[in-house]
């Protein structure tokens, strides 16, 4: 009998898990805008004035429910990299994200979606950052199977022009940290 409780409730384990996994892959409504970007992974040249390009590989993936999405991102090969996660934030009534580094710094944002142009647009603040690079304004949008990517700092009290990349689907490209 006791074996037979235990096969029972292993069952019942099982079929949870399986029902579980078996959920569709929603995100909540204030998050319905970045399912397009959900499961893939983006190989893209990370180009910034007077640097060498760079390859940058990026992930993004639900979490938490679909309350949060997540970005795991390294730069050649894991030089540089860091992880995202955005929510809503209720209270605020916004969008906003955490961004965590390699290098030491970190960023919190909020970010704005317009339906109309597909543009995905981005404020951050900017913490520990060794530039002096204190605040990061971005957009992004996807269209023809491209993700489109431009940056400005706020460095040393001036807006400057930051990076830009543009990202194609790449399945098989890995997220790497050294």
């Amino acid at each position: 009998m006791r074996n037979l409780q235990r096969f029972s409730v292993l069952g019942l384990l099982l079929g949870l898990s399986t029902t579980v996994q078996a959920a569709p892959e929603s995100l909540s409504v204030e998050l319905e805008p970045l399912q397009p970007y959900i499961g893939k992974t983006w190989r893209g040249l990370l180009s910034e004035p007077g640097k060498p390009e760079k390859v940058d590989i990026s992930h993004w993936e639900r979490a938490l429910n679909g309350t949060a999405v997540k970005i795991r991102h390294s730069v050649n090969q894991g030089e540089y990299g860091g992880e995202t996660t955005i929510f809503f934030d209720k209270k605020l009534q916004q969008i906003r994200y955490y961004y965590f580094t390699t290098a030491g710094f970190y960023t919190q944002g909020v970010m704005q979606f317009d339906a109309k142009t597909g543009v995905l647009a981005a404020q951050e603040q900017v913490e520990n950052n060794a530039n002096g690079i204190t605040a990061v304004r971005s957009s992004s949008s996807l269209g023809a199977g491209q993700l489109k990517v431009s940056a400005e700092y706020l460095q040393h009290g001036k807006w400057v022009l930051g990076h830009s990349a543009i990202y194609t689907e790449a399945p098989d490209a890995k997220v790497e940290f050294k």
